[in-house]
C-alpha cells in the first residue's frame, strides 16, 4: 500500500491541515451589529486590529482541527500601507457585482492527509493598488465588467514576487514549512517575510480565563505553551532570526474609540514595522501572537528559500532531516496521484485534474458557529440584537458547528452551503472517500439538521432552501467508494438515509403548498433564474408552482427509492421504504402532468418544454414561458434499475407490479418501466421518449442552450428578444446575460441568466449517461441541432464533458478560455500553466466569473475527466 493511503487510515494525520479561512471578516458569524449589517460590522481594514470571535483567517494558513493554534504567512514589500496578513478583496457593497477577491494565487498541490501541500502567491513589488481597486469598481455599474488586479498594470514588467508556500509533515504533529520567494523583475527588491503563529482568542468572552502563551528566549525559536497542543516549538533554519510578539487582542482605541486594559494588540507587529511604533510589540518576548522577522533583499531574477518547522520536540538541530523528509513527502504525493491518474495519458488533463483536487483540499476550513451564543452574546461581549427589526437564524439555536468542512471558496464563500457540499463530495470520493462520507453524515447530525428535518442552507439564512441533492450525492459517493475500495459501506448509507427520511418529510410538509405533490421552495440555489425573486409573496394568495422544485423532489424520491433498494439487499425491511418512495415518485410525476387550467401541467406541449406555473387565486394559472435550466431539471429525475436487482427484491417487485396494474393512470407516467431495455434494465423517468427528444432538442440547440463550453443556464434566444411578464401591475424583464449579473437579486454576485454552471452541467452529463444506459443506440438525436449529425446520448454526454473541460484547456493559440483572453495569464511562462476554478463561466466565451477559487463544485471537472469504468468520457 502507498504511504499516503496508509496515512489516510489514521485520522491523526488530518489533525493539522489548511483549516484557516482566507476571510473571516464580513461573515455572519462575526456580525454583532443591531441591524444585521455583516459587511459593515467587520471590514478588511478592521481585521488587522479586531480580534475574531469564532475563527481565524490568514494567507496559506494551517491549524489544528479545533483551531487552538494557527500558523500563516504575512508579507511586506516596504511599499504597502499595511503588512499583507490576509488576502484583499471588496465587500459586497464595494464590488460592482458584490464581494470579490482582488488577489492572484494558485493552489497547486495537496494530499488527502495534507502530508504535502503547495500554493503560490503573486505578491506585487510595488505598492498594492488598494484605493484604485475600490474606487474604480465603485465607479462601475452592474453592466460593466469587474476591475481586477491584473487590469491595474501591477504585474507589468514582471514586478512581482512568486512566493511558493509548501508544507510537508514529518509526522501528524511535526510539520515542515518552506517559503521560496522568486523576484520575477529585473531589479533588486525588498521582501519582509513574517511566518506567524497565534492562538485563536478563546479567553476574552467570559467563559474561561486560560490564556496560553508564546515566548522566546533565543533567536530562531518560538516556544508554544498550550495545554491541548502537542506542538511545542516553531523553529527557523537561520538561528539568528529575530522574533516579534504582541497579543491576539482587539485594539479598542482604534476600533471602538475606547481605552483597553491590554497593552499589545493584534495589529502590533504591523504597527511596529510599517509605522515604526516601538511600543507596539512586547520587548519581553511573550504574547499570544508572534512572528519571525526575515528581511530579505532579493536580486533581480533571484530566488531565496526560507525553512521553518513546527514540532513537539526540543532539538539542537531541527533541520537535520528537513530536506530528506520534504523530498520524500513530495515524491509520495506524486505516487498517490500517479495511481489516481494511471489511466490518463494527456498531461494537460492531469494538470487540470491535479489542481482541481488541490483546490478542493485547500478549501477545507475550521467552521465554528454556536448560534445560541451568537444570538445572546457572551458574558464579556454583548450582542445588541434588534429582534423587532431583523435578526438572522433565530430558528436555529440548536446549531453548534465546530468542525472541518469543505467550503465553496474560502475567501468569497467562507461558509458551508449544503447543496454545494453535495457536489464537493463526488470528486472527493475519488481521492478520499472517508472524508466525503463524513461530510455527508456531518450535515445530518443533530447539531446541524433542524429538529423539523430541514437541512441548513448557509449562514446568511439557514432557513433558505437549496435543491435536495444530499441523497443523490450520498448514493454517488457510496458507489464510487464501493468501486474503488471493493466494499459496500452499508452503515454509512443507512445512517444518512435515516436522517434523510426526516428531510424528505420536511419537504413534503413544508414545501408542498396545497398537498398536491407540487413543490415550491423559493430560489432553490438558482438566485436570479426567474423573472422575479421566487421567494416573493404575491397578493391574493397567488403562488408559484416550480418546475425545478417539483423535479428536484421527483429526483429526491427516486434517489431515496434506489438507496432503499440497496439497503434491502442487506435488510428486507427496506423493501417497504423502497415501495413508499416509488409511489411518492409516481404522485409527483402525476402532479407535474396534471397541473394548470388546461391540464397540461408544468409541461407545455406547444413549446415542448417545462415552465414554472403561476397559480392564481381564482383557480386559473399562467405559464411563465421563460426557457431556462429550470426546464431541463426534469432530466435529473431518472433511475435505471437492473432486472437482476428486482429479482433479488421480490417484495418490492410484487408491490410495484400491483401498483402499475391497479393504478394505470400512474403507470402511464413511468417511461418503459414494464419494458426491459438494453441488457435487461428498467427505466423510471418523468420524461417519456417523445418528450425527452423535445427537451433535448432545445438543449442541444446552439441558438438556445448549447455553448462551446457546456450548457447555458438560460436560452440565448432572450439576448435580442427579452422575456417580459407582468404581475401585480409590475412589469418584469429577463434578458440573456452570459457573464456577470445585471441584477442585485440575492446580492448580485452570481448570475443564472446565461452563464455555464458546473453543478447543473454535471447532472446533465450524468442523466444523459443514464438514459443511454437504458436506450443504447435506439435513441439518437441530431447533435448539435441543425448539424445533420445523429448521435446517441452517451456521445453527447462525452462531448459536453469535453466542452466543459475546454474551459481550462489550452486552445490552438495557447489560450485557456477561463482567463478571458488576458495575454499575461494565458502566455506568460509563470502564469500559463496555472488554473483557477471559478464559480461560473461566460456562456459565450468560457471566461471565468464570480468566485475565482470555487474548487468546490467546479472541482466536478476532476470527475468528468476521470476515465469511467470501461470507457473514456469522450
Amino acid at each position: 500500500m502507498m504511504l499516503e493511503k496508509e496515512r489516510m487510515l489514521d485520522e491523526n494525520w488530518k489533525k493539522w491541515g489548511p483549516y484557516v479561512s482566507n476571510r473571516q471578516w464580513g461573515t455572519v458569524r462575526e456580525d454583532y451589529s443591531p441591524n444585521g449589517n455583516a459587511w459593515g460590522y467587520t471590514t478588511y481594514n478592521d481585521a488587522m486590529s479586531r480580534v475574531y470571535r469564532w475563527s481565524e483567517d490568514g494567507i496559506a494558513g494551517i491549524s489544528d482541527n479545533k483551531q487552538w493554534l494557527c500558523f500563516a504567512l504575512s508579507f511586506w514589500n516596504r511599499q504597502d500601507k499595511m503588512v499583507k496578513e490576509r488576502f484583499f478583496g471588496l465587500s459586497n457593497y464595494e464590488g460592482n457585482h458584490g464581494e470579490d477577491l482582488k488577489e492572484i494565487y494558485y493552489e497547486l498541490d495537496n494530499t488527502p492527509t495534507h502530508s504535502y501541500m503547495k500554493m503560490v502567491y503573486k505578491y506585487p513589488i510595488n505598492a498594492f493598488p488598494y484605493n484604485e481597486l475600490i474606487e474604480e469598481n465603485g465607479r462601475r455599474t452592474k453592466s460593466n465588467p469587474e476591475y481586477e488586479l491584473v487590469h491595474t498594470g501591477i504585474f507589468d514588467n514582471n514586478e512581482y514576487f512568486d512566493i511558493f508556500i509548501e508544507y510537508a509533515k514529518i509526522n501528524f504533529d511535526d510539520i515542515l514549512v518552506r517559503i521560496t520567494a522568486v523576484n520575477r523583475s529585473d531589479k533588486k527588491a525588498p521582501l519582509v517575510i513574517l511566518p506567524t503563529v497565534w492562538y485563536r482568542n478563546n479567553w476574552s468572552w467570559g467563559y474561561n480565563t486560560y490564556e496560553p502563551q508564546l515566548r522566546s528566549t533565543a533567536n530562531g525559536i518560538i516556544d508554544i505553551e498550550h495545554d491541548s497542543i502537542a506542538i511545542k516549538k516553531l523553529y527557523a533554519r537561520d538561528p539568528e532570526t529575530s522574533t516579534l510578539f504582541c497579543n491576539n487582542e482587539t485594539n479598542c482605541e482604534k476600533i471602538f474609540g475606547t481605552p483597553s486594559e491590554a497593552k499589545y494588540f493584534k495589529d502590533g507587529i504591523n504597527n511596529f514595522l510599517v509605522h515604526g511604533d516601538q511600543a507596539a510589540v512586547n520587548p519581553e518576548k511573550f504574547g499570544t501572537k508572534a512572528s519571525f522577522l526575515l528581511e530579505a533583499e532579493i536580486e533581480a531574477g533571484a530566488t531565496q528559500t526560507f525553512d521553518f518547522r513546527l514540532s513537539p520536540h526540543d532539538m539542537a538541530d531541527a533541520f537535520f532531516d528537513f530536506d530528506e523528509v520534504f523530498n520524500a513527502r513530495r515524491d509520495e504525493a506524486e505516487e498517490f496521484y500517479a495511481n489516481i491518474q494511471k489511466e490518463m495519458t494527456d498531461e494537460e488533463e492531469k494538470n487540470v485534474q491535479r489542481q482541481a483536487f488541490a483546490g478542493l483540499l485547500w478549501n477545507k476550513q475550521f467552521y465554528h458557529y454556536n448560534v445560541s451564543k451568537w444570538l445572546k452574546g457572551d458574558p464579556k461581549f454583548e450582542a445588541p440584537r434588534n429582534h423587532e427589526n431583523f435578526v438572522r437564524n433565530t430558528e436555529w439555536e440548536h446549531m453548534h458547528n465546530k468542525d472541518i468542512i469543505s467550503m465553496p471558496d474560502k475567501w468569497e464563500y467562507p461558509w458551508f452551503a449544503t447543496w454545494d457540499l453535495a457536489f464537493h463530495c463526488v470528486p472527493y470520493a475519488i481521492i478520499d472517500a472517508e472524508f466525503a462520507k463524513n461530510q455527508l453524515k456531518l450535515l445530518t447530525k443533530e447539531w446541524y439538521i433542524h429538529p423539523n428535518g430541514q437541512l441548513p442552507a448557509y449562514e446568511w439564512d439557514f432557513s433558505d432552501v437549496n435543491p435536495p441533492v444530499h441523497a443523490w450525492s450520498t448514493f454517488r459517493v457510496f458507489k464510487i467508494d464501493e468501486n474503488i475500495n471493493g466494499k459496500a459501506d452499508i452503515p454509512f448509507l443507512e445512517s444518512v438515509f435515516q436522517k434523510l427520511l426526516l428531510n424528505f418529510t420536511w419537504w413534503v410538509n413544508r414545501k408542498d403548498k396545497n398537498g398536491n405533490n407540487v413543490f415550491g421552495g423559493g430560489f432553490l440555489g438558482l438566485d436570479n433564474i426567474g423573472a422575479f425573486d421566487r421567494n416573493m409573496e404575491f397578493k391574493n394568495g397567488d403562488h408559484l408552482e416550480q418546475a425545478d422544485g417539483t423535479s428536484w423532489m421527483a429526483m429526491f424520491a427516486l434517489n431515496m427509492m434506489r438507496i432503499s433498494m440497496e439497503l434491502a439487499l442487506y435488510n428486507r425491511v427496506y423493501e417497504d421504504m423502497a415501495i413508499k418512495f416509488f409511489e411518492h415518485y409516481l404522485y409527483i410525476a402525476n402532479a407535474m402532468e396534471n397541473l394548470g387550467n388546461k391540464k397540461d401541467g408544468l409541461w407545455n406541449e406547444e413549446d415542448g418544454f417545462f415552465y414554472d406555473l403561476l397559480q392564481l387565486n381564482n383557480g386559473e394559472s399562467k405559464s411563465l414561458k421563460l426557457r431556462s435550466i429550470v426546464g431541463l431539471i426534469p432530466l435529473f429525475a431518472v433511475e435505471i434499475v437492473e432486472h437482476s436487482l428486482l429479482e433479488k427484491l421480490p417484495g418490492f417487485r410484487e408491490r410495484m407490479e400491483w401498483i402499475l396494474k391497479n393504478k394505470p393512470q400512474l403507470a402511464e407516467l413511468v417511461s418503459h418501466w414494464e419494458v426491459e431495455g438494453q441488457g435487461g434494465k428498467h427505466l423510471m423517468s418523468i420524461l417519456r421518449k417523445t418528450r425527452l427528444r423535445r427537451v433535448l432538442s432545445r438543449m442541444v440547440d446552439e441558438t438556445e442552450f448549447l455553448s462551446d463550453y457546456g450548457i447555458r443556464s438560460m436560452s440565448k434566444a432572450y439576448e435580442n428578444n427579452p422575456y417580459e411578464f407582468q404581475i401585480d401591475s409590475k412589469k418584469y424583464t429577463v434578458k440573456y446575460t452570459p457573464a456577470e449579473s445585471d441584477s442585485s437579486m440575492f446580492g448580485g454576485n452570481s448570475n443564472w441568466r446565461g452563464p455555464i454552471w458546473f453543478p447543473i452541467n454535471f447532472l446533465i452529463v450524468e442523466s444523459l449517461q443514464r438514459f443511454h444506459y437504458y436506450y443504447g443506440e435506439s435513441l439518437q438525436i441530431e447533435y448539435p441541432k441543425n448539424s445533420g449529425e445523429m448521435r446517441n446520448l452517451d456521445f453527447i454526454a462525452n462531448d459536453l464533458s469535453l466542452r466543459l473541460y475546454s474551459i481550462f484547456k489550452k486552445d490552438e493559440n495557447g489560450n485557456r478560455p477561463f482567463n478571458g483572453g488576458n495575454e499575461l495569464l494565458n502566455h506568460d511562462e509563470f502564469f500559463k500553466n496555472y488554473i483557477m476554478f471559478h464559480e461560473y463561466f461566460n456562456g459565450d466565451t468560457g471566461e471565468g466569473i464570480g468566485a475565482s477559487h470555487q474548487t468546490g463544485w467546479t472541482a466536478t471537472i476532476a470527475k468528468l475527466i476521470q476515465p469511467r469504468m470501461g470507457s473514456r468520457p469522450r
